[in-house]
């Protein structure tokens, strides 16, 4: 991954949710993975801890990511707001995200 930003955080499902989380993201708009990809993000990931609903992402971004912006736009808080009723989220329904830093790499 020499070259390529690598980034991880971890995110909270909402007890029942699991199978309504998986049919969004199946679902995930076109242009929000086109905003998405056009801001750098070359790979995105997302895992689910069965047992305790955790949320654990991983991007892979580009040299010159743009993703510092996402947060401000409308497609993105649309999103946010279709995802609010089944994680947790702040105040303006973005999800509530805890780094996770790298402590090894192979």
């Amino acid at each position: 991954m020499q070259g390529n930003q690598v980034l991880a955080f971890r995110m909270q499902l909402k007890p029942g949710f699991e199978a309504e989380y998986r049919k969004r993201h199946d679902e995930i708009w076109p242009e929000l993975a086109s905003l998405l990809r056009d801001a750098g993000i070359l790979e995105y990931y997302i895992f689910l801890d069965e047992v305790t609903l955790a949320l654990f992402a991983f991007q892979k971004l580009g040299e010159n990511p743009q993703t510092g912006q996402l947060s401000s736009l409308p497609i993105m808080k649309k999103w946010w707001d279709h995802m609010a009723d089944i994680m947790e989220v702040n105040e303006d329904n973005s999800p509530k995200v805890i780094s996770c830093p790298e402590v090894f790499r192979l």
